[in-house]
C-alpha cells in the first residue's frame, strides 16, 4: 500500500478536473497505471490531496504522473508529489515537479517523468539551454518536428524542440530551455527530425551548444551535416558526442604495470590512423605517468594499430612534456578477421507491421556462414514505416548468397512485416522480403530466408510411424543441410494435405522456400518437447526439389523423437538412406565436472562434435547412462550415450550450457569420448569455467583432443548346453548378449549349422568376427541375456547352462535349468543368467546323478512381480493378448502376460492379475509400455493401474492409467506409456532368502491352506507378509506330510540377524490344520562368498482344532549354520547355537466399548501392537475371556495375545471388517499389559470406527506419544484448470529434519475437489516438531485432471500461538509450470502472525438420566479463566447428545488457566430442542475441573425455563467463584425525555463477564424516565470479583429512543461493595456522536501514587538437583523502568534454597515496571569462599500487588563471592498485569477505523458491516460501521469511521462480519487499519479475502490478526 500526496501549485488556473493517473517505477518492477480516484474537489489550486493505492511492492520508487486531458479545465500545475510506503513508513520519496501538465501551458506535456529523492530538500531539478544553428544555405531550414535526447550519467531525457513559431529557418539560431532532472555529466546527444512537412531536409551548421545551468558547464556538439533522406548519407537522426574531436580517457586506473581499456566514440571513421596525441591535465598529487604504448583497434576496418611511447609524461622527469605525439610501429599492425557491416532494415508501412520482439539474423556466403547475431529491440526499433540501422561485425564470407532473419515469437506483439534489408560493405547487397514474420499471418513462419540470388522450392513429405503413441502435438522444426549452406530451422506449420498434422500413419506435405544450398547431405529435425503426448515416432522424411523428378527424391529414415524413448533425444540429424551403410553409430561421452566449490551446474549442457566427414547437431545431454539423477555435480563423472551418423575421426568438440537455472555456472574438468565402432577413445582436457561471472564469461568453448587411444578387442568362446528333458530342443533363432563390468556386447545371433540346440546337445560356438564389432574387452563378466524369437513350431527350449571362455582362459558358468517357452514354467522366452563359482557347480556332483541345487546362488535379484488391475467399468475386460515392456535406466524387457498366477481367465472387469517375471536388471524403472494386439471377441480394455514390485530396486511402483486401450474409446490408442506415481511408490532394501519349510511326519500334518511368513530383524525391523504359494495348484503340491519345500523369495533387508519369524496360514482348504516341524532360512553372506542358514524349530500344530487353536506362531532362532568359500576353492561349514534369543511374552489386552447408543459392534475386530522391537502382526480379537458376546455397549473385553518380546509398546492399529448388521463401533479405550514386565500402556481412543459417522473410517492408529493439532487453510487459484480431485497432503518439518507423518487433507463429505477459487479448512493431528522450519505441500495425482494451482497455504499451530501464511501461487502439476506436484515452502518466505495460544482440553459432557433428556440442538460453550475468556464455541456432535450418555471432545481453549467458570447455552434448534445437562468436566494434563448443573436447559421444562446457564469450576471439591446477587441502579439524567427502548448491559470483572443482562423488571413501572433511578435485581449470579467496566446499550426501538444516562451503580451483595460507573453522555442516533452503545469505566479505582512506598514479594525457585542448594545468602537488585532498587539480601535462615520455592518481602519506593534483576550469591560472614560453591537458581518471580507479577527465567549457576561485585543479570521474559492496574488504564479513547474494500469485480457490499476489536484490556463489543448519506464499502473504496470505546491497550485481533442482508452482499475486504487517536498507534489487519456465502469457504466473518 502506498500513500500518495499531491500538492497542486498556487498559480492561476492551477487546478484540474481531468482524471489523474500515476505509474510507479521501482527497482522490483513497474505498477500498472493507477487512477488517483478523487472526490469532485481534488486537485484544486493550492490543495493537498491524499490517496491510498494498493499494488505490489516495487522497492525504491522513481515514477511518472499524467492525466487524460479531459474535462472543462484540464491544465494542471503540479507543485510536488510525496509517496510513502505504508507498510515500510521509513520509505518516503519526494518528487519535485513545479510545472504544468497541460496541452496549452508550458511545454505542452501532460505526462511527466519525476525523479525520486529520499531527502525533502534535495529536489533534483535542472535547466538546460539548447542552442541550435541552422546553416545559411538554400533549403537548409526545416518544417519537420525536431527532437533532442540528452544522455547523461544518471539517465536521459527526450524532448521535442518546439517548432510551432517558425523555428529552424535558414541562417537562424534557435534557443530552447528544457527543464529536466539532473542528468549529471553529459556524454552525448541524439538529434533528428520526423521528416514531416513540405521541406523536411535540414542542414545544421557548426554545432549544437548545451548550457547546463545547474552544474554551470557548457557542452559543444559539432555537427555541420545534413539531416535529410536525399542528401549526404540519408540520415535524419544523428548521435553526436561531446567535443567530438578530443576524446578523454575517463575511469582508467593508470597504475604501474596495468593495461587500461577504453571505448571511444568518434563521429568520423579515421582508421588506419597516422598518429595519436596523448596527454594529461597534470592534476592531482602524483600526476607524473610513464606510458608504455597505446593500442587502437577500429572495429569498422578490423585494423589494430600499436603506437609505442616508452617515455614519461611528467614535468619533473626527462624532457618535462605532459603531451606527446606517437607514431605507429607498422610491423605490429594486425588485421582482425571481422569486418564492420552497416545493416539497414525497412519495416513495411502498413498497420501493425512493427514488432516488439528481438530480431536475429545469420548471413551465408561462399566462404561459409556467420554466427547467429541478435539485434536488441529497444522500444522504438522496428516500428511501422521505419528504417533501423545497425553496425555489426562479421567475418569475410566472400560473395553473399543469402540472409536468414527471424525473431523470438514469445512476445505478445511479435508479428512483423519486413519490407527489405540492405547491407553496406565494400559491395551493397539487397535482400527483398515484403512478407510477414508472424505465427498468425501469411504462412505462419517467423523465419525468412532472403536470397541474394535465385529462389528454390523444396517439397517435404513427413511420414509418422504406425507405432502406438507415435503421433505428436508438439511444434516440429526442420533444417535442410546442403553443400552450400542450410535453410535454417523452419517451423512446419502449414501442412498442404492434412489438417491434423503428425498423427499416427500420416504423410504430411510441406513446402520450404530457400536459396541454393547445393546437394542435400543431411537434415536436422526435432520438436520442442511440449504438450501431453509430445513423443513422436518419425518413420522418414522425403525431400524433393520442385521441378525435379520423383525419382530424384531423397529419403531420410528416422525413429523416436521422445524424451522417454530410445536415447531420449528430441532432435536428430538424419542422413540419406543407402543400402549397407551403417546409419548411426553410438558415441559414449563421459563429462567430468571439476572438484571446485560451486563448480556444479543446474543448466542444460550441450555438445557438438566435429569430424573429418562432417559435424553433428547440437545435442543436449539429457539422459545419462549411469543415471546419477542430478547431473554435473562437483567432482562427478556423468556418462551419456548419443547416436549420430558417422563423422569419421573427431578433430574437435564444442561444449557449453544454456545458462539457465539457479546455479548455471559450471567448471568443466575434462571430456572423454569413446567410439566402440572405431575402437577409439578421445581425451579432451578443459579445466576451465563456463560461467557468465567467472574468468572470460564464456558459457561454451571449443576444445581439441589431447590424445586418441586405441581400444582393445576380445574373443569369447560361448558354449550352450541344452537340458536332458523331453522336447528340450528348439528350432527358433537364439540371441545372446554378454554383460561385463566394462560394458556389453551387441545382441548376437547364435547360428552356425542347420541343426542347433537339439536335446542334450553341447554346441560350441567360436564367436566369429561378425560379432566382434563392438565386443570391446568387457572385463569380468557379470551376466548374460539369452532369448529366442519363438518363430518356429517346436520353439520351446530347456536350457541347462551356458559356459563362456575368454582369451585369458577365464571360464564362466551361467546355470539356467529352466524352460524358455511360452507354455512352460512362467511363460518367458528370455532369461538373465548370472555366473556361479565353480565350487558351487561341483559340490553335489559326487552324489548319484544329481545336478547342483543352486537356488540362492543362481537367484538374481531381478524377479519382477506385476499386478495389473482392470477397471470397474462395464465391458472393461479384454480377450486380446496383452504385452508389457518395462523400461529401466539400463535396459528394457518385453514381458509376455500369459501365465497369470491367480486367475485362469485374465483381465476381467475389476480383477487384479499377478505375473512373475525373471528379467535383466533394468536399473531404476522409468516407464512401462502396455498394450494389446486387438485380437479376440471384445478386445477393448479399461486399464486402471499396474503395480510392479522390483526387489532389485527395493521399490514397489504404481503406474496409474485410468484410460481405455480401445480403438473405439478415448483417443483410440491400444498401447500406452505409463509412468510411476512417486507418492504411491514404496521403498525397501531387498535381499534374496532361501526358505525351507519342513512339515512334520505325523498323521494329517500337511495343509492346503495359504501359508505366509514374516521375518524380523533387530529393533523391530521386519519384512512385509509374504505368501509362499502363488496359486491353488502350488498350495496342493507343497506342505505335504514329511515334505521339505524350498522357496526363494526377495524380501526387505532386515539386517544381519533374524531375531524371529512369524508363520501362519489362512485356515482355508480341505484340511487346513498343519503340523510344522521347523523352518530353515538361508541367505548369502554380505562379505566373502558363502551362506548362512538360521534354524527356527516349531514342532507344534497351527490348527483351529488342535492345541490352543492358534493358526499363527512366532518362532525364535535356535542354531545358525555358516558355509564359507575359502581362497583355495573349498567350502567350510560351521554350526553355532543362538544365545540371548528373544523370549515369548504374553500381552493382556482390555478393550472398552463406549457407553452410548449404538456403540457396540458385531463385526470382526483386528488388532496389531507395535513395539520398538517389532510388532505382533494383525491378530483377530476372536474370543473374549470374560464376555460371551463381545464389544457390547459399556463393556470391557479381555484378550490374551502371545508374541515374542515387543520391547516398549508405542502404538496400536485397530480395525473391524464392517460385517454384520450393527458394525458401527464407538471405541473408548484400549489397555495393553505386558505380563512379564508388568508395564501397562494406555491408548485413549474415544472415536467411532464406522462407515457412517465422524470421518467414516473403520481403521485407526493410536499412539502413546503426544500429538498436537495443526490448522490448515488452502486457497485454490482462479485459473480455469486450477482445481484438482487429487488427495492433498502436508508434512511439517522442524529443526534437525524432525517431521510429522504425511498429514492427508481429506475434504469434507460432499466435496469432490479443491474447486477453483475455493478456500478449504482442515485440522490434522501430528507430531510436535518444535519450531517449524519448512512445510511440504503435495498431492498424489498423476493424471492431467489432477493439476492444481495453489494460491496460498496457511498453517496455524494453536498450541504455540503462531500462524504462518505461505504465498504459493504456483502449479502442483505434472504438465504445468515446472512439472512438480510437491513444493517445499520455507518459513522465511511466509508472513508470521501471532494468534491466541491454545491449550488442548478433553471436555466430557454428561447428559442426565431422565425422560427425554437427550437433544439434537446446537450447544455453545464459553470458558472463563483468570487470564481472559474464550470465544463462543459450538460443541461438535458425534451423533446426538443422548440420555445418560457421556460425550468427549478434544477442544482447543485459549491459554487462560486457571479456569473460573463456564457458560453453556442452547439455541433451541432441531427436533428435540430441550436438554437435561447433568455435568461437564474439563481435563488437561495438570488438573481436572468439574462443572455440575443437574437441570434442564429449556424454555418449556424445568424450574428455571432458561436456555443458558453459568457453572462455577470445581477443583478438589472447592468452587473457584462464589454466588452473589447483583443490584443494579440506573440513574437517567435531567436532560431529554428518557427512553422507551429496551436497555441491556454486561458487567465485566476479574472473573469474566455476566453475559447480556436485559434490564426488564424495575422498581418503577415506567422505566428510564427523566431524573429517575431504576433498580434491578439479579440473584443467583456467579460473582465477578472486582468490577472493571459496564457495557450498556439499547435497541433504538420506540417513539423516542434517545437516552441521556448519568451513571450506573452495581452492588455485589456477597462482597458488600458498590461500584460506581459514571456516564453523563447520550445514547442516541441523533445526539452527541450518534452511538447507542457506551462502555463505562469503574470510578472506584483511585490512581496510585507512585511516590509512595510499596511492598515487593520475591519468590526464588532452586533447582531440584543434588548440588543446587546453598547454605549461604543471596542478594537481589530490581531494575525498574522508573528507578533501581537498593540491594535486598535474601537471608538463608533455615537452610533454605533446597530445591524449593522461597518467598521474601521487602518494602521499597515505586520502581515502575520491573525490566530486569541482578542476582548474586554472598557469604554470610563476608569471608572469601574456600572452594567454588554455586547456587543453581531456576526462576525468580517478583510481585507488586498494584502492578502485577514479573517472571525471570534464570536456570543459572550463581558463584559464591565475598563481595557484592559478582552477580548475573536476567531480563523479564513474561509479566502478568494485575487486575487493578488494568482497570486503571480503562479511559475513553476514540479509535479511527479505516476499511479498504478490494479493487476486484463485485468487491463491494450493501450488507450491514460489524466489527469487534480485541485488545489486552478486553474487547469493544460488536459495533456496526455506518455513516449517514454515504454509500459504504464500494469497490476500491476507502471508508473511515470514528468509534469511541475504553482503551483496549495493544490490539490483538479484530473480527469483521456482515449480516448477509441485501442481494449483493458478497464483500472482498482488502484490509482494516485501526488507529488509537490518543497514542497515534496504527495497527494494520490484512485480509485480502471474500466475506461471501457463495465464494471461497463461504464465510461471512473473518478474524484478522495484525501482521508485523
Amino acid at each position: 500500500v502506498y500513500e500518495v500526496v499531491t500538492i497542486t501549485g498556487d498559480e492561476r488556473g492551477a487546478g484540474t478536473d481531468a482524471n489523474v493517473f500515476i505509474t510507479l517505477f521501482g527497482e522490483y518492477g513497474i505498477t500498472p497505471k493507477l487512477h488517483l480516484t478523487s472526490s469532485r474537489t481534488a486537485f484544486e489550486r493550492s490543495k493537498t490531496d491524499v490517496f491510498r493505492i494498493r499494488t505490489h511492492n516495487v522497492g525504491h520508487v522513481k515514477k511518472i504522473i499524467e492525466h487524460d486531458n479531459t474535462g472543462m479545465s484540464a491544465s494542471w500545475f503540479l507543485d510536488r508529489v510525496i509517496i510513502t510506503d505504508v507498510i515500510r513508513p521509513h520509505l518516503r520519496f519526494y518528487f519535485a515537479c513545479n510545472n504544468w501538465l497541460s496541452r496549452e501551458e508550458g511545454d505542452g506535456l501532460y505526462a511527466r517523468d519525476l525523479l525520486a529523492s529520499m531527502d525533502q530538500m534535495d529536489m533534483p531539478k535542472n535547466k538546460y539551454i539548447v542552442s541550435v544553428f541552422t546553416a545559411d544555405m538554400k533549403g537548409s531550414g526545416t518544417d519537420a518536428d525536431v527532437f533532442i535526447n540528452i544522455f547523461g550519467e544518471f539517465g536521459d531525457t527526450e524532448r521535442r524542440l518546439d517548432s510551432d513559431k517558425n523555428n529552424f529557418e535558414k541562417g537562424t539560431e534557435d534557443k530552447f530551455t528544457i527543464e529536466a532532472p539532473n542528468l549529471g555529466k553529459i556524454r552525448k546527444i541524439t538529434i533528428g527530425h520526423n521528416n514531416k512537412g513540405s521541406s523536411a531536409g535540414w542542414f545544421v551548421e557548426k554545432q549544437v551548444i548545451l548550457d547546463d545551468m545547474g552544474n554551470k558547464i557548457v557542452y559543444e556538439f559539432p555537427i555541420n551535416r545534413w539531416f535529410a533522406l536525399d542528401e549526404d548519407d540519408g540520415k535524419i537522426q544523428r548521435d553526436i558526442l561531446v567535443g567530438a574531436n578530443q576524446p578523454t580517457l575517463e575511469g582508467g586506473k593508470f597504475e604501474r604495470g596495468l593495461t587500461d581499456i577504453f571505448n571511444v566514440e568518434i563521429a568520423a571513421l579515421l582508421s588506419p590512423l597516422s598518429r595519436v596525441t596523448i596527454g594529461h591535465d597534470n592534476d592531482g598529487v602524483s600526476a607524473g605517468w610513464y606510458c608504455e604504448k597505446v593500442v587502437v583497434y577500429c572495429p569498422f576496418t578490423g585494423i589494430e594499430q600499436t603506437f609505442p611511447c616508452g617515455k614519461w609524461l611528467d614535468e619533473k622527469e626527462g624532457d618535462g612534456l605532459i603531451e606527446r605525439e606517437l607514431y605507429e610501429m607498422v610491423s605490429l599492425r594486425q588485421r582482425r578477421q571481422k569486418h564492420p557491416w552497416s545493416l539497414w532494415i525497412w519495416t513495411s508501412d502498413m498497420p501493425s507491421a512493427g514488432t516488439d520482439a528481438d530480431i536475429s539474423f545469420q548471413v551465408y556466403g561462399e566462404k561459409g556462414k556467420s554466427d547467429e547475431i541478435r539485434l536488441d529491440n529497444k522500444s522504438d526499433n522496428f516500428e511501422q514505416g521505419q528504417v533501423d540501422k545497425f553496425m555489426v561485425e562479421l567475418p569475410d564470407l566472400g560473395k553473399l548468397t543469402k540472409l536468414r532473419i527471424w525473431h523470438e515469437k514469445r512476445n505478445p506483439f511479435a508479428g512483423w512485416h519486413l519490407s527489405k534489408m540492405k547491407t553496406l560493405t565494400k559491395e551493397k547487397y539487397t535482400f527483398p522480403c515484403e512478407r510477414w514474420l508472424d505465427i498468425n499471418e501469411d504462412d505462419n513462419e517467423v523465419v525468412r530466408e532472403l536470397p541474394a540470388c535465385g529462389e528454390l522450392i523444396y517439397r517435404l513429405t513427413v511420414c509418422t510411424g504406425n507405432v502406438g503413441g507415435s503421433g505428436t502435438d508438439a511444434s516440429i522444426f526442420i533444417n535442410l543441410i546442403g553443400d552450400q549452406g542450410d535453410t535454417g530451422e523452419r517451423q512446419l506449420i502449414n501442412c498442404k494435405n492434412n489438417v491434423n498434422k503428425f498423427e499416427k500413419g500420416n504423410m504430411d506435405e510441406f513446402i520450404i522456400e530457400a536459396v541454393t544450398i547445393g546437394q542435400i547431405r543431411r537434415l536436422r529435425i526435432g520438436h520442442d518437447g511440449k504438450g501431453g503426448g509430445c513423443g513422436w515416432f518419425l518413420d522418414k522424411v522425403i525431400v524433393r526439389q520442385e521441378g525435379k523428378a520423383e525419382a530424384q527424391a531423397v529419403e531420410f529414415p528416422c525413429n523416436w523423437l521422445d524424451r522417454n524413448e530410445d536415447d531420449g533425444q528430441i532432435t536428430r540429424e538424419l542422413v540419406p538412406f543407402s543400402e549397407g551403410q551403417r546409419l548411426y553409430i553410438s558415441y559414449q561421452i563421459a563429462v567430468k565436472t571439476g572438484d571446485i566449490p560451486g563448480g556444479s551446474s543446474d543448466s542444460n549442457v550441450f555438445v557438438k562434435l566435429y569430424g573429418e566427414k562432417g559435424d553433428t547437431s547440437k545435442m543436449l545431454l539429457v539422459v545419462s547412462t549411469n543415471n546419477l539423477g542430478n547431473y554435473f555435480e562437483t567432482g562427478r563423472i556423468d556418462i551419456f550415450t548419443v547416436e549420430s551418423f558417422d563423422i569419421g575421426q573427431i578433430n574437435r568438440l564444442l561444449i557449453g550450457h544454456t545458462n539457465k537455472g539457479m546455479r548455471a555456472g559450471w567448471f568443466l574438468d575434462s571430456v572423454q569420448i569413446m567410439v566402440p565402432v572405431h575402437g577409439k577413445n578421445y581425451m579432451f582436457p578443459s579445466h576451465r569455467w563456463l560461467c557468465k561471472d567467472e574468468a572470460d564469461g564464456k558459457t561454451e568453448v571449443e576444445i581439441y583432443p589431447s590424445e586418441i587411444i586405441e581400444m582393445e578387442l576380445m574373443n569369447y568362446e560361448v558354449t550352450v548346453v541344452t537340458g536332458d528333458v523331453m522336447f528340450a530342443g528348439t528350432n527358433a533363432r537364439v540371441f545372446i548378449q554378454i554383460y561385463g563390468e566394462k560394458g556389453k556386447t551387441e545382441i548376437i545371433t547364435l547360428e552356425n549349422r542347420s541343426n542347433n540346440f537339439e536335446r542334450n546337445k553341447t554346441e560350441i560356438f567360436k564367436q566369429e568376427d561378425v560379432f566382434i564389432v563392438t565386443a570391446i574387452d568387457l572385463g569380468t563378466l557379470k551376466k548374460l541375456r539369452i532369448r529366442h524369437d519363438n518363430t518356429h513350431p517346436y520353439s520351446a527350449w530347456y536350457l541347462d547352462r551356458v559356459e563362456i571362455v575368454d582369451t585369458k582362459e577365464d571360464i564362466y558358468y551361467f546355470p539356467c535349468n529352466r524352460w524358455l517357452a511360452v507354455d512352460e514354467d512362467d511363460g518367458q522366452i528370455a532369461r538373465e543368467l548370472v555366473p556361479v563359482d565353480e565350487a558351487f557347480m561341483k559340490q553335489d556332483e559326487d552324489e548319484e546323478g544329481t545336478g547342483a541345487t543352486l537356488g540362492l546362488e543362481q537367484k538374481m535379484s531381478t524377479t519382477y512381480t506385476l499386478k495389473i488391475k482392470t477397471g470397474e467399468k462395464k465391458y472393461a475386460g479384454t480377450d486380446a493378448n496383452v504385452f508389457a515392456i518395462l523400461f529401466g535406466e539400463k535396459d528394457d524387457t518385453l514381458i509376455n502376460l500369459k501365465a497369470c498366477k491367480n486367475y485362469k481367465n485374465k483381465f476381467e472387469q475389476g480383477m487384479i492379475n499377478e505375473f512373475t517375471v525373471e528379467a535383466v536388471d533394468l536399473g531404476d524403472l522409468e516407464k512401462l509400455r502396455i498394450g494389446h494386439d486387438n485380437s479376440g471377441g471384445s478386445s477393448g480394455w479399461f486399464l486402471d493401474w499396474v503395480e510392479v514390485d522390483a526387489p532389485s530396486q527395493g521399490q514397489r511402483l504404481r503406474f496409474p492409467c485410468g484410460r481405455w486401450l480401445d480403438k473405439g474409446e478415448d483417443d483410440g490408442a491400444i498401447v500406452r506409456d505409463l509412468y510411476p506415481a512417486d507418492l504411491q511408490t514404496e521403498v525397501y532394501t531387498p535381499v534374496p532368502y532361501e526358505i525351507k519349510i519342513f512339515t512334520s511326519d505325523v498323521f494329517a500334518a500337511g495343509t492346503d491352506a495359504d501359508v505366509f511368513i514374516v521375518l524380523y530383524g533387530q529393533n523391530g525391523v521386519c519384512t512385509l507378509q509374504k505368501h509362499l504359494c502363488v496359486n491353488k495348484r502350488e498350495r496342493r503340491l507343497y506342505f505335504e506330510r514329511g515334505a521339505e519345500d524350498m522357496f526363494i523369495v526377495e524380501l526387505e533387508d532386515i539386517g544381519d540377524v533374524i531375531e524371529k519369524i512369524r508363520i501362519g496360514h489362512d485356515n482355508r482348504g480341505i484340511n487346513p490344520g498343519w503340523h510344522l516341524d521347523r523352518v530353515e532360512i538361508r541367505r548369502q553372506l554380505r562379505k566373502g562368498k558363502g551362506s548362512e542358514t538360521t534354524i527356527f524349530p516349531c514342532e507344534c500344530w497351527l490348527a483351529k482344532s488342535e492345541d490352543d487353536g492358534e493358526t499363527v506362531r512366532e518362532l525364535v532362532a535356535s542354531d545358525i549354520i555358516t558355509q564359507k568359500l575359502l581362497r583355495d576353492g573349498t567350502l567350510k561349514t560351521t554350526e553355532t547355537e543362538v544365545e540371548d534369543a528373544l523370549e515369548a511374552h504374553t500381552y493382556k489386552v482390555s478393550v472398552r466399548t463406549g457407553d452410548m447408543y449404538g456403540a457396540g459392534t458385531d463385526a470382526n475386530v483386528f488388532l496389531t501392537i507395535y513395539g520398538d522391537l517389532g510388532d505382533t502382526g494383525e491378530r483377530k480379537l476372536a474370543k473374549s475371556e470374560n464376555n460371551k458376546n463381545k464389544f457390547d455397549r459399556g463393556e470391557v473385553d479381555r484378550f490374551t495375545i502371545e508374541a515374542v518380546d515387543l520391547g516398549q509398546v508405542f502404538k496400536i492399529r485397530i480395525r473391524h471388517d464392517n460385517t454384520m448388521v450393527g458394525a458401527d463401533w464407538y471405541l473408548d479405550q484400549v489397555e495393553v499389559q505386558d505380563v512379564e514386565t508388568e508395564e501397562v500402556y494406555m491408548f485413549l481412543c474415544e472415536r467411532w470406527l464406522s462407515k457412517k459417522k465422524e470421518d467414516k473410517r473403520i481403521e485407526r492408529i493410536f499412539y502413546v506419544k503426544a500429538v498436537i493439532p495443526y490448522h490448515f487453510t488452502l486457497s485454490t487459484g482462479v485459473d480455469r484448470d486450477a482445481s484438482t480431485t487429487a488427495r492433498a497432503y502436508v508434512i511439517i518439518i522442524g529443526p534437525n529434519e524432525a517431521e510429522t507423518d504425511r498429514l492427508w487433507l481429506d475434504l469434507a463429505e460432499g466435496k469432490k475437489s479443491f474447486a477453483v477459487g475455493s478456500m478449504e479448512h482442515f485440522v490434522c493431528y501430528g507430531a510436535d516438531v518444535g519450531e517449524i522450519k519448512r512445510v511440504e505441500l503435495g498431492h498424489n495425482g498423476v493424471t492431467p485432471e489432477s493439476c492444481w494451482l495453489v494460491d496460498e497455504l496457511s498453517v496455524a499451530v494453536p498450541t504455540k500461538g503462531i500462524k504462518y501464511i505461505f504465498p504459493c501461487k504456483c502449479w502442483l502439476a505434472k504438465d504445468r509450470g515446472d512439472g512438480l506436484t510437491v513444493r517445499l515452502l520455507n518459513v522465511l518466505d511466509s508472513s508470521t502472525i501471532n494468534i491466541i495460544r491454545k491449550v488442548i482440553y478433553a471436555v466430557t459432557v454428561v447428559t442426565g438420566d431422565t425422560q427425554y433428556a437427550g437433544t439434537d440442538t446446537n450447544i455453545f460453550l464459553t470458558v472463563y479463566g483468570a487470564n481472559g475468556s474464550t470465544e463462543e464455541m459450538l460443541l461438535p456432535k458425534n451423533g446426538d447428545f443422548e440420555r445418560d450418555q457421556e460425550d468427549t471432545f478434544t477442544l482447543e481453549i485459549d491459554d487462560i488457566a486457571p479456569l473460573k467458570k463456564i457458560r453453556v447455552w442452547i439455541d433451541g434448534s432441531g427436533s428435540r430442542p430441550d436438554w437435561f445437562l447433568d455435568r461437564m468436566r474439563n481435563l488437561t494434563t495438570e488438573e481436572e475441573y468439574q462443572f455440575t448443573y443437574e437441570n434442564w436447559l429449556s424454555k418449556t421444562k424445568g424450574p428455571k425455563r432458561t436456555k443458558v446457564c453459568e457453572l462455577p469450576a470445581v477443583v478438589d471439591d472447592e468452587e473457584m467463584v462464589e454466588k452473589t446477587t447483583y443490584i443494579i441502579q440506573v440513574q437517567t439524567s435531567d436532560v431529554g425525555g428518557g427512553t422507551d427502548a429496551n436497555v441491556f448491559l454486561i458487567l465485566f470483572g476479574e472473573y469474566g463477564d455476566t453475559g447480556t443482562l436485559p434490564l426488564k423488571e424495575s422498581t418503577n413501572r415506567n422505566k428510564f424516565e427523566r431524573k429517575m433511578k431504576d433498580v434491578f435485581r439479579f440473584p443467583e449470579m456467579l460473582s465477578l470479583g472486582e468490577l472493571s467496566k459496564v457495557r450498556v446499550w439499547h435497541d433504538n426501538k420506540g417513539p423516542a429512543p434517545g437516552w441521556h444516562l448519568e451513571y450506573i451503580d452495581v452492588k455485589d451483595e456477597a462482597m458488600d461493595q458498590t461500584f460506581r460507573f459514571p456516564c453523563d453522555r447520550w445514547l442516541a442516533k441523533n445526539e452527541d456522536d450518534g452511538q447507542i452503545i457506551r462502555e463505562l469505566a469503574c470510578a472506584n479505582n483511585d490512581s496510585i501514587d507512585l511516590s509512595d512506598k510499596t511492598e515487593y514479594e520475591i519468590a526464588t525457585t532452586t533447582a531440584n538437583t543434588d548440588d543446587a542448594s546453598t547454605s549461604e545468602n543471596a542478594w537481589i537488585v530490581l531494575e525498574g523502568r522508573k528507578a533501581r532498587s537498593k540491594e535486598f539480601v535474601l537471608e538463608n535462615k533455615k537452610k533454605k534454597f533446597l530445591g524449593a520455592t522461597d518467598t521474601f518481602e521487602f518494602s521499597s519506593k515505586h520502581l515502575g515496571e520491573i525490566a530486569g534483576i541482578c542476582l548474586g550469591h554472598i557469604t554470610k560472614d563476608g569471608k572469601k569462599a574456600k572452594k567454588a560453591v554455586f547456587w543453581h537458581c531456576l526462576e525468580v518471580v517478583v510481585t507488586e500487588r498494584e502492578l502485577g507479577n514479573y517472571f525471570f527465567h534464570c536456570d543459572a549457576q550463581i558463584p559464591l563471592a565475598a563481595k557484592k561485585d559478582q552477580f548475573q543479570t536476567f531480563e523479564c521474559y513474561k509479566s502478568v498485569e494485575s487486575f487493578a492496574s488494568k482497570v486503571r488504564k480503562l479511559v475513553p479513547v476514540k479509535y479511527e477505523i479505516i476499511v479498504i474494500t478490494g479493487d476486484v469485480k463485485g468487491a463491494g457490499t450493501d450488507a450491514n458491516v460489524f466489527i469487534t476489536i480485541y485488545g489486552v484490556n478486553g474487547d469493544s463489543g460488536r459495533r456496526q460501521l455506518r455513516q449517514k448519506f454515504r454509500n459504504l464499502f464500494e469497490r476500491g473504496q476507502t471508508d473511515r469511521f470514528v468509534v469511541e470505546m475504553l482503551d483496549l491497550g495493544e490490539l490483538l485481533r479484530i473480527k469483521v462480519e456482515h449480516d448477509g442482508s441485501n442481494c449483493s452482499c458478497g464483500w472482498f475486504l482488502e484490509c482494516v487499519e485501526v488507529t488509537n487517536t490518543a497514542s497515534s498507534v496504527t495497527t494494520i489487519f490484512q485480509c485480502g479475502k471474500w466475506l461471501d456465502a457463495e465464494k471461497t469457504d463461504g464465510q461471512i466473518q473473518r478474524v484478522l490478526y495484525p501482521r508485523y
